[in-house]
């Protein structure tokens, strides 16, 4: 199976079961869902839908249980609508992602917050030493003719005596 094709029928799953949950099912279990993936196998026998429910866990378990009575009218459906001739099993499976991108958003949140704080300490530090730790050439040219005034050096840079 072409990878573009079967991305295709993903999406237009994803399409239909969306349309599906928006317009035919009147469950009462189904809360504010929202369809964000669909993936299909290579050889277009089972796809899984991923989801996201806006609300507690108590909503989050009452939506999947409605998605899993409603399984069979929404295959029938989206094998009418993709016209293929086997229509691939549907599962239905929570998707984490919203809540991994609200915990990495929270430390964020703490690391930024921990900055914020170090730089307000460092306003009046100073440094522990010299302001420049480092030596320059100048200074360490200087200290060697101190030390070897006697000494000579030839063209190659050799000390001779």
């Amino acid at each position: 199976m072409d990878a573009a094709r079967a991305r295709k029928l993903a999406d237009r799953i994803q399409q239909v079961v969306a349309e599906m949950l928006e317009r035919r099912i009147k469950d009462p279990r189904l809360g504010f869902v929202t369809v964000t993936d669909a993936k299909i196998t290579a050889d277009l026998s089972d796809a899984t839908v991923f989801y996201t429910v806006f609300g507690s866990e108590a909503e989050r378990s009452g939506t999947a249980a409605a998605l899993e009575s409603a399984k069979g009218i929404i295959r029938s459906e989206v094998g009418r609508q993709t016209g293929l001739r086997h229509t691939p099993t549907l599962s239905f499976v929570h998707d984490p992602l919203p809540d991994s991108a609200r915990h990495l958003d929270d430390l964020l949140a703490v690391a930024k917050a921990r900055d914020e704080e170090i730089a307000k300490r460092a306003e009046g530090a100073e440094f522990a030493g010299d302001a420049d730790p480092y030596r320059f050439d100048e200074e360490l040219d200087g200290e060697a003719g101190e030390e070897d005034e006697d000494e000579t050096s030839d063209r190659a840079g050799h000390r001779t005596t």
